[in-house]
C-alpha cells in the first residue's frame, strides 16, 4: 500500500503538510472540516504537492522533515516545478 505525504494550501494561504494512504479521501475530509484541527476552519483547501512512499514509516519521516521547514523552504519545494516525488 502506498502512502502519501501532501501539502495543501488553506483559504488563508497557510500551508499544511500531512500523510495518508488515501489522498482523495483525506482532501475531502479536510474540505468538509473533518480533516484536522488546523484546517477545520480554513476550508476550502487545495492540494499543491504530493509524494508517494512505499511505507508509512518513510512517509512519516518525510512529513516530519517538511514540517520542520520554514514556509519559504516549503514554497521553494512547491515552485521547483518537479513532478511528484516517488520513492519505491
Amino acid at each position: 500500500m502506498d502512502w502519501f505525504v501532501y501539502i495543501i494550501k488553506c483559504k488563508d494561504s497557510r500551508l499544511y503538510t500531512g500523510v495518508t494512504n488515501d489522498l482523495a479521501r483525506r482532501i475531502k475530509q479536510h474540505n468538509r472540516g473533518q480533516g484536522c484541527r488546523f484546517t477545520r476552519f480554513r476550508t476550502p483547501v487545495k492540494l499543491l504537492h504530493k509524494e508517494i512512499y512505499p511505507s508509512k514509516e518513510e512517509a512519516l519521516r518525510r512529513e516530519a522533515e517538511i514540517k520542520g521547514w520554514k514556509k519559504d523552504r516549503k514554497l521553494a519545494l512547491l515552485s521547483a516545478g518537479t513532478s511528484p516525488k516517488v520513492k519505491k
